[in-house]
């Protein structure tokens, strides 16, 4: 179990993780860029770490400034929430080269799933009911061909 999770995203879901890691007796460390500074869940948080800039692709994208903010603050795991970083698997692998808990999939399967024809493929192996679609298409003819075999809407 950890100790301390740092939650690199904003508002509602950091909120709600800020929650779920009071009840669970786990210290949260928020990350917040300079407009956030008076948002809940800076407020919420039992640490709060400024990412230093205004835009997210200076704070809540900023791999290196992420990673940075767990150390200082002692975390153990990051949980990524969702967009921001949550999809990215070179996030998810720099996490675990940093030695951080990336709260989440593998990149491996954040890789897998991120690919739609992948995932479809990967579903089918497993036994997993889907709806009618197809694999990757290569023309304007095979998709036609898909769609009036799928049926409309597509």
């Amino acid at each position: 179990m950890f100790s301390k999770v740092l939650i690199a995203n904003r508002g509602e879901i950091a909120c709600r993780a800020i929650r779920t890691l009071k009840k669970m007796g786990i210290a949260s460390v928020a990350v917040y860029s300079a407009p956030d500074r008076n948002a809940q869940h800076v407020l919420d948080a039992d640490i709060a770490i400024a990412l230093d800039g205004d835009a997210a692709r200076d704070t809540y994208l900023n791999v290196d400034k992420i990673l940075a903010a767990a150390k200082a603050s002692g975390a153990q795991a990051i949980f990524p929430g969702y967009g921001f970083l949550s999809e990215r698997a070179e996030f998810a692998a720099a996490c675990e080269a940093a030695g951080l808990v990336f709260i989440g999939p593998t990149p491996q399967q954040i890789g897998d799933f991120g690919l739609k024809h992948r995932a479809r493929t990967l579903a089918a192996q497993a036994g997993v009911p889907m709806t009618p679609g197809s694999g990757l298409l290569r023309s304007l003819e095979e998709a036609t061909r898909a769609a009036e075999e799928i049926g409309y809407p597509v």
